[in-house]
């Protein structure tokens, strides 16, 4: 049996986006009969070390220069690596490809010196940037290359969301598997200076968070829930008229489900994505993080369209649907297949 190890980022301050995307490709490469080994640690953030394990795949504790991982993928027999870093030093690239063995990688516009045989950027209109390549790679670029999991695609919609009329809309909010900006609280007073009535759900992956969200002074008719992390985002998803979350991977995830998002930029890497989502119709934005810390209007003026405009919020979640068909990760696989 073939062996591809996946080399990512996790941890309480880098979140769990890149394990999230791997797991997809995971899901999708086990089920051509390839066996995964996952090197991360995964122990740094339970929930997701608890999402690796329930897929059964092996964990290797991260390494970090660029003799240990040629080191480790001997010992481990691999037949391709898989690379999703922001971390890694350019040296563990070239060292891991002179090896022979095919190469992966997945990126965020910037390669970070990431080289591979393969270089994916699944981000909105990456395809219309023309970057320098390292020598004899080739990238897949663009949102048909977004990787969605097992449980996103299980409860994507057949057909776009129709409007919904309710008298006190859902919300759902999160914002990465660790929030490690501190977001919640922040969108919670957004939402409550809307003075509009509520049904909240906030994921809070902290005591402190979870706190600070609940000291929240809400308004008449206006309700929330905190919640920690879960293994039922889908459904949550689904079940809510509209969802706030960072503009990051999930973003993806959210069009894919045909959710009406409200995207919030919590780090400066996301600009990019964030602004290019909004422009393409297909979320709404709510605004920078640090914008709302100083001053939540702006923010809470854009929640408050979604929350009361039923038919903007069904004109969104329809233009996501069309915009991420679910397939990235098929064709990711293909194209690592192809290397093995």
């Amino acid at each position: 049996m073939k062996r591809v190890g996946v080399r990512c980022d996790v941890g309480p301050g880098r979140g769990i986006g890149h394990v999230m995307r791997c797991l997809a490709l995971a899901e999708e490469v086990r089920r051509r009969g390839i066996e995964l080994v996952f090197v991360c640690d995964a122990h740094t953030v339970p929930w997701a070390a608890e999402q690796i394990a329930a897929r059964g795949i092996e964990v290797e504790p991260a390494v970090w220069t660029a003799a240990e991982h040629v080191e480790l993928l001997k010992r481990l027999q691999l037949d391709a690596v898989v690379f999703d870093s922001y971390d890694l030093d350019a040296s563990v690239y070239s060292a891991v490809r002179a090896t022979g063995i095919p190469t992966l990688a997945i990126v965020d516009g910037d390669f970070r010196g990431a080289e591979a045989d393969v270089l994916v950027d699944q981000n909105l209109a990456a395809e219309l940037d023309h970057p320098e390549l390292p020598p004899d790679s080739t990238r897949l670029a663009g949102l048909e290359h977004v990787m969605i999991r097992d449980e996103i695609l299980a409860l994507r919609p057949s057909e776009p969301p129709a409007p919904r009329q309710v008298a006190v809309p859902k919300v759902f909010a999160f914002f990465g598997g660790t929030d490690a900006f501190g977001a919640g609280p922040h969108v919670m007073r957004a939402l409550a200076a809307t003075g509009v009535p509520f049904d909240a759900t906030v994921v809070a992956p902290t005591v402190d968070l979870a706190a600070r969200i609940a000291a929240v002074n809400l308004q008449a008719g206006q309700r929330v829930d905190v919640i920690g992390p879960t293994d039922q985002l889908a459904a949550a998803v689904r079940e809510a008229d509209l969802t706030i979350s960072a503009s990051g991977t999930s973003t993806w995830e959210l069009l894919c489900l045909g959710a009406t998002a409200g995207l919030v930029c919590v780090v400066d890497n996301q600009v990019m994505g964030y602004e290019r989502a909004i422009a393409t119709g297909t979320a709404a934005g709510v605004g920078v993080l640090s914008d709302l810390k100083t001053d939540p209007a702006a923010a809470a003026a854009a929640l408050k369209r979604l929350l009361t405009d039923p038919t903007e919020r069904a004109r969104l979640a329809a233009a996501g649907w069309k915009l991420v068909d679910g397939n990235g990760r098929v064709r990711v696989a293909d194209a690592l297949t192809a290397l093995i």
